[in-house]
């Protein structure tokens, strides 16, 4: 097909060169924010006693580690400090003894009494601080294992709690986890441990930075989608449950030849491009074509890197292409 310059100009003709260059696809999705289902810690005290007086007192408070949550008054950790004060009281009368073993002995009942507090999580500040004043403590503080969100509470003033009681559910949200859909189409792009990126409306201008750690093994049947879970750090527990996201996945598809989408016709048949081959003549070639990347195909076969294509104005060369054909057949019918 030979189109001259003028022709070309009033057409609006225009070429460019099929280039290898790095691609990578963009999936883009919408994300749930959601506790990570492995942090979360369990509060019990290990000893039976009344909760006397309760300090966090909703489902959903954000708590930080080392925050009191509730005090319970035991007579148990009573009884126990009190054995300690007489095995300590002991200990320094019956140190001098001249009977050994009634020395260990004492020396024996202290250690014991002192590990039992420590099992009852009684730190080591607050034995001391019982030996040095014999102040006996009558209720015990529980603090927040972590910083989080509380998930559940069955803490109530007065209420008996054994150390089978589970009195609080705290997700630590140090580490969230997002769940998001992808389109089956973009299934086989997706794998575990890629970086992922997320921008909140609630927080403009921050991205915020995780990576794929679990590809569910099915398609959701209504949505025909596959479901993902990242995780994101979230050190000043700023993101929350239940917020959402849009979420971008970078996909590096390593070095490909590739045209503008305005290169390629689809006939819905078959795909080409036509080549301009200099001096006026163009070559309609049948392409193969990749993924389409933004407004670019990658070409799998039928162009070669530095070959030029038409970019605008190809409909009316094909148009005219197949008006000479058809012309050159009538010219050979007669």
């Amino acid at each position: 097909m030979r189109l001259s310059t003028e022709k070309q100009q009033m057409i609006g003709v225009r070429t460019e060169e099929a280039k290898i260059v790095s691609l990578k696809k963009t999936i883009r999705t919408v994300g749930r924010i959601d506790y990570d289902e492995t942090r979360i810690a369990r509060v019990h005290t290990k000893i039976p006693g009344w909760i006397e007086k309760v300090y966090v007192d909703y489902v959903g408070q954000i708590v930080k580690k080392g925050q009191p949550l509730f005090t319970i008054y035991s007579p148990e950790l009573v009884a126990t400090q009190e054995e300690f004060l007489l095995a300590l009281k002991a200990r320094g009368q019956l140190v001098e003894s001249r009977f050994e073993e009634v020395a260990r002995g004492a020396e024996s009942l202290l250690a014991s009494t002192r590990r039992r507090l420590e099992l009852w999580d009684i730190t080591d500040e607050q034995i001391e601080r019982l030996a040095r004043t014999g102040e006996v403590q009558k209720t015990l503080t529980l603090y927040a294992p972590v910083d989080g969100v509380v998930l559940k509470r069955n803490a109530y003033e007065q209420m008996r709690i054994t150390a089978d009681t589970n009195v609080y559910e705290i997700a630590d949200l140090s580490t969230i986890w997002v769940y998001a859909d992808i389109y089956e189409y973009e299934m086989p792009l997706i794998k575990e441990g890629q970086p992922a990126t997320m921008k909140l409306a609630y927080f403009p201008g921050e991205t915020f930075r995780g990576k794929i750690v679990y590809v569910y093994p099915y398609l959701e049947g209504k949505t025909r989608t596959l479901k993902v879970r990242m995780e994101f750090p979230n050190p000043d527990l700023k993101l929350r449950p239940d917020m959402y996201a849009d979420v971008e996945i970078d996909v590096p598809l390593g070095k490909s030849l590739v045209v503008s989408e305005e290169a390629v016709i689809d006939t819905g048949m078959r795909q080409f491009v036509f080549v301009d081959r200099g001096n006026g003549y163009f070559e309609p070639r049948d392409v193969k074509l990749g993924l389409k990347v933004d407004d670019h195909y990658q070409i799998l076969e039928g162009l070669k890197p530095g070959e030029r294509v038409v970019t605008s104005a190809n409909f009316l060369i094909d148009s005219e292409s197949r008006l000479s054909a058809a012309l050159g057949g009538m010219s050979h019918s007669h």
